[in-house]
């Protein structure tokens, strides 16, 4: 009750309307009105107090070796952002622990690592960890995979890129596993990973058919020092070979099964974003 008189209910009127109406307080309420409305407006635009954000997605692919399979146990996946030192300033995109089948990845095929918002900024480094478990196939039989340091500090890949604020940045990594493998003396399986990345807004890619189907053909095209190949589908004949910067290349189709003599395709155009089927190549 504003009056503490026991005068009744008009005495309570004549409070509020005091209340109400004295010039002096009437301005002080003001005041404080307008005050607040100013620390209101001096907040972030998001209303939150949160930075901007954007999105990223990131893809994996395989380059083929000659083995069964080549399992990686995936346990974490993250970014660091480069305003930070390089103990901190690292976002996990995913830690869901997965065993991913390299050789699955080939032909169009792909693995999704993660998906996840992160705060705008550029950022210089992806980290894969790498738990046990992981192994290779060979002639039927597995092998332990080694993996220095991969379960610790993590395979550490250099690629800048800038997240933006509402906008998503995909890319994808391309892991050579024939490249990547290597048998010691101790008859021991170790990798060194050998990983390309490539941002999906400046690549695309290049299909085709190779025939006979028995050829089994490699197919493969380089840029600068780098090499990327695959195997034609072992039903079909037909392949696709990944995340190509746009720009001209040869194509090179090698039988890896019979006397087919070898083929080469040039000056095929690979356009960002987009897929360029060259037809079917006929081995004679």
């Amino acid at each position: 009750m504003l009056n503490k008189s026991p005068s009744g209910v008009k005495s309570n009127f004549d409070s509020i309307c005091y209340y109400l109406f004295h010039p002096g307080l009437l301005i002080g309420i003001l005041v404080a009105a307008l005050v607040i409305v100013g620390f209101t407006g001096c907040s972030d635009d998001n209303g939150t107090g949160s930075p901007s954000q954007g999105e990223i997605k990131m893809y994996m692919v395989d380059t083929p070796g000659d083995y069964d399979e080549v399992n990686v146990v995936v346990t974490e996946v993250s970014v660091h952002i480069t305003s930070n030192d390089t103990v901190s300033g690292w976002t996990v995109i995913s830690d869901s622990v997965r065993t991913i089948n390299l050789l699955h990845l080939t032909n169009g095929n792909y693995d999704i690592l993660g998906t996840s918002r992160l705060d705008a900024g550029t950022y210089s480094q992806i980290r894969l960890k790498i738990g046990t478990g992981s192994n290779v196939v060979v002639n039927g039989m597995t092998h332990s995979l080694e993996i220095p340091s991969g379960s610790q500090s993590g395979l550490k890949l250099n690629h800048q890129f800038e997240i933006e604020e509402n906008a998503l940045y995909e890319l994808t990594l391309d892991f050579d596993a024939s490249r990547s493998i290597h048998l010691t003396g101790n008859d021991r399986y170790m990798m060194r990973p050998v990983i390309r990345v490539i941002a999906n807004v400046v690549s695309g890619s290049i299909s085709g058919v190779v025939s006979p189907v028995v050829a089994l053909a490699q197919v493969s095209t380089t840029f600068g020092l780098d090499t990327v190949s695959t195997y034609s589908d072992v039903t079909t004949g037909a392949f696709r070979l990944m995340v190509l910067p746009a720009g001209s290349y040869s194509v090179m189709i090698h039988s890896s099964v019979g006397f087919y003599a070898d083929s080469t395709i040039t000056g095929v155009t690979v356009t960002a974003r987009q897929n360029t089927n060259i037809g079917t190549i006929v081995l004679r």
